[in-house]
């Protein structure tokens, strides 16, 4: 995860410092610069949200946060989109533009959490101006598929605390989620202090039965957290910008943008359990190794690559984006070791640095 500002002027990329822990300082920035008078309004185009016009905006892309929702909060203070303060979840970025590049799921323990801070967020920007989206990754798709290999026990745990406190909000499902965020710690401390909770020790069948059972009401196809990734697109074009969570490629272009979105859209949407429900899994999107959330041609370690990769990545890159009309890609992903950078001959921005506990913990830059 890092937080990385994007203008239509470019941008200023110094070294990778390290501090003497080792740990990666602040490694890249950019120059945000908006013309003269106030900017017009931010339109949207396609369900889910396809191309972004956004005049004049600063905009943040932050990438992998694999629920560690204090280093999200960390990150989202350092872009300087949220309130410092610890127990509020105040939108600070005025007119800015937020984009999260996928995998807020698995590895950690708050992922509903950090979900509903980011709704949370957007509907605070959006009367000032602002605005907060975010892009599906494979850990999304993986969890809509019912493949949890990758949750941490806490994420399972979440998922049982969510829907006890759903119950207590009398099944009102926007009350519930956009507040989860506000009681979620209180919440997790209150279940931890409980000695019926038990633990998951491997012979703690019940309560892995009861968190696996959480979890998949809550994302399976049609459930209501897969509805809520629903709105979320794989792609998406904010002004001449690009982002996706793997890389966007020519056959993605030539399939389709918009038509990618809305497949992908439905399939997490629909529960598949009525007979005349042919919605398959959008394979091109969200399968294989050059699908939009999987690959990883832009993001490798330039290291582990030959220089004919490295130039068929380039060129690969600048023919996407000449397709559609985008001078830069951000992907997340691919654990960036060195930090923030941009490959492709300046091209593609990867922005995921491991942030989350689950990964590397590594700390925010910008």
């Amino acid at each position: 995860m890092a937080v990385l500002s994007l203008s239509r002027l470019g941008f200023v990329a110094p070294p990778y410092p390290r501090t003497s822990s080792g740990r990666l300082a602040s490694s890249c920035r950019a120059i945000a610069s908006g013309g003269g008078g106030p900017p017009r309004r931010i339109t949207v185009a396609g369900d889910p949200p396809t191309v972004v016009s956004a005049p004049g905006r600063r905009i943040v892309a932050i990438g992998d946060v694999h629920g560690d929702l204090s280093q999200t909060r960390a990150a989202l203070v350092l872009a300087g989109v949220l309130s410092a303060e610890s127990d509020g979840h105040v939108w600070t970025g005025g007119r800015t533009v937020l984009v999260q590049v996928g995998d807020i799921l698995d590895r950690g323990a708050d992922e509903i959490a950090i979900l509903s801070l980011l709704s949370s967020l957007n509907v605070q920007a959006k009367p000032q101006g602002g605005a907060v989206f975010q892009v599906n990754g494979n850990h999304e798709t993986m969890n809509v598929e019912g493949d949890f290999r990758y949750v941490d026990p806490g994420g399972f745990d979440e998922c049982m605390r969510f829907l006890e406190y759903l119950d207590e909000c009398d099944g009102n499902w926007d009350d519930a989620f956009l507040n989860w965020v506000n009681v979620a710690e209180r919440r997790k401390k209150e279940y931890r202090a409980s000695p019926n909770n038990g633990d998951w020790r491997s012979w703690n069948f019940v309560k892995k039965q009861k968190g696996f059972a959480a979890r998949s009401s809550l994302f399976k196809r049609g459930g209501p957290l897969a509805c809520e990734l629903a709105r979320h697109p794989v792609v998406l074009k904010i002004n001449d910008w690009i982002f996706c969570h793997g890389g966007l490629l020519p056959h993605h272009v030539e399939y389709g943008i918009g038509r990618m979105n809305r497949e992908v859209s439905r399939w997490m949407k629909s529960s598949g359990e009525n007979s005349n429900d042919e919605t398959d899994i959008p394979f091109i999107a969200t399968r294989g190794y050059d699908s939009v959330v999987w690959s990883r041609l832009y993001s490798q370690d330039s290291a582990e690559r030959t220089r004919r990769a490295l130039l068929l990545s380039s060129i690969v890159a600048e023919e996407t984006l000449e397709s559609v009309r985008a001078k830069g890609m951000v992907v997340g992903h691919t654990p960036q070791i060195h930090g923030v950078n941009c490959k492709c001959d300046g091209k593609v921005w990867c922005i995921d640095v491991g942030m989350s506990y689950g990964v590397l913990y590594s700390r925010p830059e910008k």
